[in-house]
């Protein structure tokens, strides 16, 4: 099994244990790193992938379950990869907004290592808390390494 490495702030206090993380951290997780179906405009190799659920018309219009992040598995890290990344990882938690847990998020990715994509996202609550997820390796999460 994959592991997940996540350093997680949640108002200044940091963790790397995701196994004790709050119902949110792991609806992230769940968000972020689940296979959300391919767009029929997506360029693909092969199947549409995700949840098959997401092939019937859900009763929220738009609702989907995971992100499409798993598509930048056979590409190359560039600019345009970061730029992609940022914009699946937004997509996947806008829920977040929609469903009023969160009243913004934020999305930061950037180079970790040689080799690698780090993703931030800080999730913004109307209380004035916030909790910061990172995931160092976000790139090995993606390609299944």
């Amino acid at each position: 099994m994959l592991a997940i490495d996540a350093k997680i702030i949640i108002n200044g206090i940091e963790s790397t244990d995701l196994s004790a993380a709050d119902s949110l951290t792991r609806a992230v997780v769940i968000s972020l790193f689940t296979w959300r179906r391919a767009k029929p405009d997506d360029v693909i190799e092969g199947q549409k992938m995700g949840w098959w659920g997401d092939a019937i018309e859900p009763p929220e219009p738009n609702d989907k379950i995971g992100s499409r992040l798993w598509l930048l598995a056979r590409e190359k890290i560039l600019p345009s990869t970061f730029i992609r990344a940022r914009e699946y990882a937004i997509e996947a938690l806008q829920w977040l907004i929609d469903d009023n847990i969160a009243s913004r998020l934020d999305v930061i990715t950037e180079r970790f290592g040689t080799d690698g994509i780090a993703l931030q996202c800080t999730i913004y609550r109307d209380d004035g808390t916030n909790t910061v997820l990172r995931f160092d390796n976000a790139w090995e999460i993606i390609r299944g390494v």
